[in-house]
């Protein structure tokens, strides 16, 4: 089962957790407009319903411009983008939220992220300004990204909204349990980015064996074990074929073997870790 059978699974199957398709497609450092358009563009056409971008990746537009040049109707696209940390005051993201929708060329969002619960966040003030979003109908969940288990409870105890998901970097090599029970305490899904650790999954020999047993990349094995565990996977790609790659770990059940194999990888790497970070 590799790239080939990325056409057995029908565009737009995929399984959701609590709505959200749980196989996106996420565009960080996709910064050549064109290449993004395409990108985008050819994600969708191959069956992808679930796009994930940020202000901060500054390619809102050109994401935008690939869903609507898609043969894909809106409707059936779960879009979703992230309020970057100096815009999290009140009245901030309220603009910079709207300015986002402008970029994307639709009439509202999926899903809107607070993208880092540091710089000007404040829990009462910027979730406020979600929930206002919400109550006007220009985004239809309130997400956050990159919070800790004790910021995720605080943040559902302040929003008045209801918190859709976390996004969080989360991969074979960073496997988080603590958080990943801490949001299903709170009743909020996971969103994994960097779900193939940015490449260091392939050469983990417990990947590469489960790999080799279903006739798969590691990145199918990597995608296809978070979706045994409940959460959702938004890995970034550019080329037609790792798009359709990834798209076919749809096709790809692990078993019990499978799933404590990999579990059973004691090395921990977190690629993504910048100083103004929460755990740091």
């Amino acid at each position: 089962m590799g790239t080939e059978d990325a056409e057995t699974v029908a565009p737009g199957t995929c399984p959701t957790a609590n709505g959200i398709p749980m196989l996106g497609f996420g565009t960080w450092q996709h910064d050549d407009p064109d290449r993004c358009v395409e990108s985008v563009r050819t994600a969708l056409e191959a069956g992808y319903r679930h796009i994930d971008t940020a202000q901060a990746y500054e390619n809102e537009a050109a994401v935008g411009e690939g869903i609507a040049a898609a043969d894909v109707d809106r409707d059936e696209v779960f879009l979703a983008t992230k309020v970057w940390r100096s815009n999290l005051a009140h009245d901030d993201v309220l603009e910079t939220a709207r300015e986002s929708i402008d970029r994307l060329g639709v009439d509202s969002l999926d899903m809107l992220y607070i993208h880092w619960p540091t710089g000007e966040y404040d829990p009462e003030g910027t979730l406020s300004a979600l929930s206002e979003l919400y109550d006007e109908g220009l985004i239809e969940n309130v997400g956050i990204s990159n919070f800790l288990p004790e910021q995720v409870q605080e943040a559902v105890d302040v929003c008045d909204a209801p918190i859709l998901a976390n996004q969080v970097e989360l991969h074979p090599l960073l496997p988080q349990p603590d958080l990943r029970e801490a949001c299903e305490n709170a009743g909020v899904e996971v969103v994994a980015y960097s779900p193939i650790a940015r490449g260091e999954i392939f050469d983990q020999p417990e990947v590469q064996d489960v790999a080799e047993k279903h006739g798969v990349s590691e990145a199918q094995a990597s995608l296809a074990w978070l979706r045994e565990k409940g959460v959702t996977a938004i890995p970034k790609a550019t080329g037609e074929e790792h798009i359709r790659d990834n798209w076919a770990s749809l096709t790809l059940e692990l078993d019990r073997e499978d799933i404590n194999k990999i579990d059973s990888i004691d090395e921990t790497q977190r690629q993504v870790d910048p100083s103004f970070a929460p755990w740091n």
